[in-house]
């Protein structure tokens, strides 16, 4: 019942360390969002609550 607690003898054993790095050039990014994402009134609370100081930096203070 318990097999898969034991690997077989000759099964190679994992590296230890880092996995390698991978390949960017082969990934690929899927934009499939709508134009417009929909967001509540208590979204926008709080990430202006979270970020409010970010979003004036970036975009100036609320006027």
């Amino acid at each position: 019942m318990l097999d898969y607690a034991r690997s077989p003898v000759s099964a190679p054993r994992p590296c230890a360390g880092r996995p390698p790095k991978d390949d960017l050039s082969t990934w690929t990014v899927t934009d499939d969002w709508p134009d417009r994402v929909p967001v509540t009134s208590v979204e926008v609370d709080v990430f202006e609550a979270w970020f409010g100081d970010v979003f004036d930096e970036l975009f100036g203070p609320c006027q």
